[in-house]
């Protein structure tokens, strides 16, 4: 009852795995969980983490701030621009990643769209500096 994912960033493919049992993304709609057979789907993704089960139910946490999903013939796809793994983010480098989004949302110019993701990033952020 497992399926292959690749998560690439555009230096290299990132993390690829084949005995994945369940992987939950941050898509725009709310969390989305994907299991094996699930049907077709592309989706975006917003900031947040996603998690990728084992079939043993260990996690990969991974940090996103943004990404593309396909999903077609038990392969999940995910492209995005920037990635972290969690276990290897800094709190240091957490808390200047909070303070350059913070930056940003001051900025009285961004438009609507802009606002709601740079939230989003924050909320992940803030998550994650408090473990």
């Amino acid at each position: 009852m497992s399926f292959k994912i690749e998560i690439i960033s555009p230096e290299k493919i990132f993390f690829s795995k084949e005995n994945v049992k369940e992987v939950v993304l941050p898509a725009y709609e709310g969390e989305m969980g994907v299991l094996k057979d699930h049907i077709s789907i592309i989706s975006f993704l917003k900031p947040g983490i996603i998690k990728v089960y084992n079939s043993d139910n260990k996690a990969d946490n991974f940090y996103i701030e943004d990404g593309i999903i396909e999903f077609n013939d038990n392969c999940l796809t995910v492209l995005t621009s920037k990635i972290s793994d969690i276990k290897n983010l800094e709190k240091l480098e957490i808390n200047k990643m909070i303070r350059d989004s913070e930056k940003e949302l001051n900025n009285e110019n961004i438009e609507d769209g802009t606002r709601y993701l740079i939230n989003q990033k924050l909320d992940t952020l803030r998550s994650l500096s408090l473990n």
